[in-house]
């Protein structure tokens, strides 16, 4: 082990040195504290996807390694990046081009467009989780949450996606989502690209709401049917002032496709926000520069 770089969902992450290849190499420690019968579910999930993945913008899983006894030390073997977009951007005072956006971002669906062409959903996309490689090369890490979906899809726990890339839908209780939750934060990771801060930082799950309201308008059943019906909507105050969608003020010096792109994945009913496939053959990634 040479140095501890950071901490995922379920277990810590250093960077080591294989003896054998002199090559550098991340290692995610499992974490097991919690665990009484063995290893955790969620990481059982992470070690077989990522093994069955393989591709460019995917981390790539080289090993699984045990060590000690009673599988107390368990460790993921992975390719190093130096960094993610996050410290990039937290150490950085110039923002990113134009051109870098659109590089990040195609790369970026890329890797979202394999994950679902076979029925993963990652369910934590944020800056954090983008890794960049020495040469530029984005990779979608920390599989922690990650799960299969089938169609149609199955219940699952509305409790997953940091607070800031989390959708209206996981915010109001709906347990029967799908992809879609991978598009809407992906359409929040543009828009901090852009701004380079984030766009929607809440702090509880009812201000996260109120900081959509304020970005996207109020939705309603015109816009969103049935997002009343959700379990957590009578919950919820929305306000009748804030109507309008504030993204062209938000982001005044971009193209209009960029509105466009923004306001596709950051739609608020599921079943109309972009898919990976529309977002990728999107206009913006014809545009210069």
């Amino acid at each position: 082990k040479i140095s501890r770089i950071g901490e995922g969902t379920y277990g810590i992450v250093y960077s080591a040195k294989n003896k054998e290849t002199n090559e550098i190499v991340a290692l995610k420690k499992i974490r097991m504290e919690k665990e009484k019968d063995g290893l955790p579910i969620s990481s059982l999930r992470e070690i077989a996807l990522l093994k069955s993945l393989q591709h460019e913008n995917i981390i790539n899983v080289k090993d699984v390694v045990v060590g000690g006894a009673g599988l107390h030390n368990i460790f993921i073997v992975m390719e190093y990046c130096k960094q993610d977009l996050a410290y990039m951007m937290d150490n950085t005072k110039s923002h990113f081009t134009f051109s870098e956006v659109k590089c990040i971002m195609l790369q970026l669906l890329r890797g979202i467009q394999y994950l679902h062409k076979h029925f993963i959903i990652h369910r934590d996309l944020k800056l954090s989780n983008l890794l960049i490689t020495s040469k530029g090369i984005l990779k979608i890490a920390d599989f922690g949450l990650a799960k299969t979906c089938g169609d149609p899809p199955c219940p699952m726990t509305p409790n997953v996606v940091t607070l800031w890339y989390r959708s209206p839908e996981l915010l109001l209780g709906e347990k029967n989502y799908s992809f879609a939750v991978d598009m809407w934060s992906v359409g929040c990771i543009f828009g901090e690209l852009l701004k380079h801060r984030p766009i929607m930082p809440g702090n509880t799950e009812m201000n996260q709401l109120q900081k959509i309201f304020e970005l996207l308008g109020v939705p309603n059943p015109k816009i969103w049917s049935g997002f009343d019906r959700l379990p957590l909507a009578r919950n919820v105050r929305f306000p009748s002032t804030q109507k309008y969608n504030q993204l062209k003020v938000e982001f005044p010096h971009v193209s209009d496709n960029v509105i466009d792109l923004l306001n596709g994945l950051l739609t608020y009913d599921p079943q109309k926000r972009f898919t990976v496939n529309q977002a990728i053959h999107h206009k913006y990634f014809k545009e210069s520069p």
